[in-house]
């Protein structure tokens, strides 16, 4: 019984880290670019594009598949940086303990 006790109180303490990780998420920005910097992306922990910045040397209308290479490549690496950033940071609360489903 003692042990049940203290799996609730570990699971309940898991959860408050949790919901603060999560609040923490929602403002962190992570930053990226491509194309040497001609595109910068701001991305929050969730996911979300919070800015999308391109240099006016990119806006050629006759290299438009190259501009949204750029873009593509940039808003696929700030995924990737965001989603490292919230691996590392529920490896903290879970001690490495992998909870499927939890972002």
């Amino acid at each position: 019984m003692k042990n049940m006790s203290k799996m609730l109180q570990q699971a309940q303490q898991m959860q408050s880290k949790m919901t603060t990780l999560q609040n923490e998420l929602a403002t962190k920005e992570i930053k990226t670019t491509s194309g040497g910097g001609m595109i910068a992306i701001t991305m929050n922990g969730k996911k979300e594009i919070l800015e999308i910045k391109i240099n006016p040397e990119c806006l050629n209308p006759s290299d438009t598949e190259i501009l949204e290479e750029m873009v593509k490549s940039a808003v696929n690496q700030a995924i990737k940086e965001v989603e490292n950033f919230n691996e590392k940071a529920m490896q903290k609360i879970t001690g490495g303990l992998s909870i499927p489903g939890i972002f």
